[in-house]
């Protein structure tokens, strides 16, 4: 909104003239939603309390007690920063800025309502797991046909970028609906395994949400682009916007959320902010690196897969000592914050690579 109300008054005012530049526009953002986080998440931690909203802990996590007294469901303090930075700074005739929002709101929705359930109900299982992943399917494909429909007016391009192959990209037409709905779901959840320790997701979502901030600015950019030899995106750029509000927000949110933490930002945070990610790579032809830039978020969703079917497979026995995997060096009697610290140096060379393979095609 302010983007609209400024930049056109560049005509009286020659100065207003720099509103037109990303950068300048992704840096306000970033300050807002770091603003609003950071001012605002002492009251909301006070009213949690007041009401009662504390997390709730797995019962073989015998260690995680004293967290029952920590307020939760933090995401929604993120997700309004995020959305309000970005309506203020962000190009609103741009569609995949109301794509990205759409998709915020969406899946922090779902994380509500696991929330809720999980504090009613006094269980941290919360929403049964089937309702939670066809809730989580149904908005992906969605999402997925929101692609195929831009595709149609040429604001959408429905070939897959591969990395390190800068000329296979193969055209996966209505398929691609499905492929966008899989990356979706996955990230999604994917972020919410690595919820588990005070910072470890948020900081984690700060680095790799860094990461596609760059790819972002660098997918909208013609000479960038060019020079990189990866997918030109024209409404690209604009993501930038998006992505430097989740950064601020995460930021703001870590100096609460370290250890130890005063509060959590629960699933409605985790879903939403692995979700936003996820759709951001899709819009910058950018998906397949969401392996490489999240790659913790990978290794932990891996833990759990191979954990579940090891155990059935072998009928009972485990490869970790528990899932998912910051839970098994816990087992192991790490500390948590040699965990969290330890993964987050591993999320960063998860992420330099990612840039590293920019020019590698």
């Amino acid at each position: 909104m302010l983007y609209h109300l400024l930049y056109p008054l560049y005509k009286y005012f020659f100065p207003f003239n720099v509103f037109r530049y990303i950068t300048v526009r992704t840096a306000f953002s970033a300050i807002t939603s770091l603003f609003i986080v950071f001012v605002l998440t002492p009251f909301f931690i006070k009213k949690m309390k007041e009401m009662s909203i504390k997390q709730q802990i797995r019962e073989e996590l015998e260690t995680h007690r004293k967290k029952g007294e920590t307020p939760t469901m933090g995401g929604i303090l993120i997700i309004f920063a995020i959305f309000i930075s970005t309506l203020l700074w962000a190009n609103l005739t741009n569609p995949y800025i109301w794509v990205a929002l759409f998709t915020l709101l969406s899946f922090g929705f779902i994380g509500f309502l696991d929330d809720r359930r999980k504090i009613l109900m006094k269980d941290a299982r919360g929403v049964k797991k089937r309702y939670k992943i066809i809730m989580e399917i149904f908005l992906s494909l969605i999402i997925g046909l929101l692609f195929y429909l831009l595709s149609h007016y040429g604001l959408f391009n429905l070939h897959l970028s591969v990395p390190f192959f800068k000329k296979f990209t193969p055209f996966l037409g209505i398929f691609y609906v499905f492929w966008a709905s899989l990356i979706l779901v996955g990230s999604s959840n994917a972020a919410n395994l690595t919820d588990g320790l005070d910072g470890l997701a948020t900081g984690a979502t700060l680095i790799a949400g860094s990461t596609f901030t760059a790819l972002a600015y660098t997918s909208g950019h013609a000479i960038w682009a060019s020079y990189l030899n990866i997918p030109k995106v024209p409404l690209a750029g604009e993501l930038t916007i998006f992505m430097g509000a989740l950064v601020g927000a995460c930021l703001a949110f870590l100096w609460y959320n370290s250890y130890p933490a005063q509060i959590f930002m629960g699933d409605t945070g985790s879903l939403s902010l692995g979700a936003s990610i996820g759709v951001v790579g899709i819009m910058i032809k950018q998906e397949l690196l969401l392996f490489f830039a999240g790659g913790l978020f990978v290794l932990e969703a891996l833990s759990v897969l191979l954990q579940v079917v090891y155990f059935r497979l072998s009928k009972g026995k485990r490869i970790f000592l528990m899932s998912p995997l910051h839970h098994h060096f816990e087992k192991l009697g790490w500390q948590e914050p040699q965990i969290v610290v330890r993964f987050w140096i591993i999320a960063l060379i998860f992420a330099f690579f990612t840039l590293t393979t920019l020019k590698l095609r």
